[in-house]
């Protein structure tokens, strides 16, 4: 495997950490190769750039969601249950002190 391609392999496996500087070395190395035109540098970096925030999107929102549902599934109290039971706790005490 040359090196070049281990390069885009280990940029596409770590999409999701690209940084605009990460980019821009990949680009450059790849037209030293010849594999990118200069002209297409700057789209290149944006759309890899891109591409790596809605890949950190995506998988932010995969973590979310299988939180929420371990929370479900093992009866778990969250910070917005501790809010609520907060609220209603207010609520009782002020009518408590109301009623005095």
């Amino acid at each position: 495997m040359s090196d070049l391609t281990r390069k885009v392999m280990l940029a596409s496996m770590g999409l999701m950490s690209l940084t605009e500087k990460k980019a821009k070395q990949l680009a450059r190395d790849l037209m030293k190769e010849g594999e990118l035109a200069e002209t297409e540098e700057s789209e290149f970096i944006e759309t890899m750039v891109e591409k790596s925030q809605e890949i950190s999107r995506d998988i932010n929102k995969i973590i979310e969601e299988k939180v929420e549902k371990y929370f479900e599934k093992f009866n778990l109290v969250t910070a917005k249950d501790l809010e609520e039971i907060n609220q209603k706790l207010d609520l009782l005490i002020n009518e408590k002190k109301g009623s005095k």
